[in-house]
């Protein structure tokens, strides 16, 4: 009988270089899902939740060739924390029986990756058994994010300001890897990968 693989989380604030470490584990042969990329994906793939979108929102929150209207849609929510939370009560949930029924397709494999910006403790409302949090410090976060983004130093510091804080992502992770551009990240990948094999 097959079992289902472990489910690690693995998260960290922007810049940390979360979605750089996901890929070496892909190089790993570990399933990744990238639950940012895919919620967008949804948001306009699933019919029922497009509804209900607009419905919460208008019609305005897509565009007339079917694509989401994301800019729009931000400055709708911006400042308007009941209406975010009623967005995200119809994606979150949409994206989550996406992501179950991605891991029943991974039965094969003792452990995927579930990447995701927003994830707090393994258990806590997610499909994540195990978590994996990518450190950074705040400085070295701002000057990636700056040659990624074309961003300024005080926007991204607002967005960081947003996220959940590392000492609070340190406190709910089973491991820690330190991408502070000093500590070499490929040993700490291969000691996490060789546990989670065992």
């Amino acid at each position: 009988m097959k079992t289902k693989p472990i489910v690690v989380g693995i998260t960290g604030g922007i810049g940390s270089g979360k979605s750089t470490v996901a890929k070496v584990f892909s190089l790993l042969g570990v399933p990744i899902y990238e639950a940012d990329s895919r919620a967008k994906w949804i948001i306009i793939q699933n019919q029922e939740l497009k509804k209900e979108i607009i419905a919460l929102l208008g019609s305005e929150a897509y565009l007339p060739d079917g694509s989401y209207n994301r800019a729009w849609v931000a400055s709708q929510v911006f400042g308007q924390p009941a209406l975010l939370q009623k967005l995200n009560a119809l994606v979150h949930p949409a994206v989550r029986k996406d992501a179950q029924d991605w891991v029943i397709q991974h039965q094969d494999v003792p452990y995927v990756l579930y990447e995701a910006a927003l994830l707090k403790g393994a258990g806590d409302g997610n499909l994540c058994d195990k978590m994996i949090s990518v450190i950074a410090p705040i400085d070295l976060r701002v000057k990636r994010v700056k040659l990624r983004d074309n961003r300024t130093e005080e926007e991204i510091r607002a967005i960081i300001e947003r996220q959940l804080p590392d000492a609070e992502r340190i406190k709910f992770s089973d491991w820690l890897i330190q991408n502070d551009d000093q500590t070499p990240v490929i040993p700490q990948i291969l000691q996490i990968h060789q546990s989670l094999l065992k």
